[in-house]
């Protein structure tokens, strides 16, 4: 079994020891797989994601009001108060994970951790960041795994949470038709293209 605690651990480490290293212009770097925010938006949402989850404050989640309210509650705050707050809460978040087989918040943190890499041309963070969380998904893709086993283990994480757009996943060969690629994106298919590390 997975640990998650783990993995979450590993993850906000990477990103608060990535997050306290940027410039001023780079934390206002647009971030391509979500568009509206920089980087400083989603370093926001990180740290707001585990003090609602925490808290209990989930109204409106996981929707656009959720996270905007995270982005929006710590717009004035430093980098190093955000990276306070995340550090502050990551003994909390392993411990509430105890039994879940697949962790939100742990997810959320992998998948916004590749978001700030691509945004900032660092290439794909290390495997054991991000690999976990694909082979807990791997049982979605049912019969046309084997379709999908040209594809990189990192692709494939980044298309199950709609990082790569329609014509990236057409461009892989996979011989399957566009709805059925489309299908396995969790927040639907996208037009943009995304940076490639």
């Amino acid at each position: 079994m997975t640990n998650w605690g783990e993995v979450y651990r590993a993850n906000i480490d990477a990103v608060t020891g990535l997050a306290e290293g940027l410039s001023t212009e780079e934390l206002s770097t647009r971030v391509p797989a979500t568009p509206d925010w920089t980087v400083h938006d989603v370093l926001a949402h990180l740290a707001g994601s585990p003090a609602d989850a925490l808290s209990g404050r989930m109204d409106g989640a996981p929707g656009p009001a959720w996270t905007e309210r995270h982005v929006g509650e710590r717009a004035a705050h430093t980098t190093d108060h955000i990276v306070a707050e995340l550090r502050g809460s990551i003994d909390a978040v392993v411990t509430s994970l105890d039994g879940s087989d697949r962790p939100a918040l742990v997810w959320n943190a992998a998948v916004h951790h590749a978001d700030l890499h691509e945004a900032l041309g660092k290439g794909a963070p290390p495997p054991q960041m991000w690999r976990p969380v694909v082979d807990a998904m791997a049982p979605s893709l049912g019969e046309h795994a084997g379709a999908l086993a040209g594809v990189s283990d990192y692709e494939k994480f980044r298309m199950f949470f709609s990082r790569r757009s329609r014509s990236q996943t057409a461009a892989w060969g996979t011989g399957l038709d566009q709805e059925t690629l489309d299908g396995f994106s969790i927040f639907g298919p996208r037009d943009d293209d995304q940076p490639i590390p």
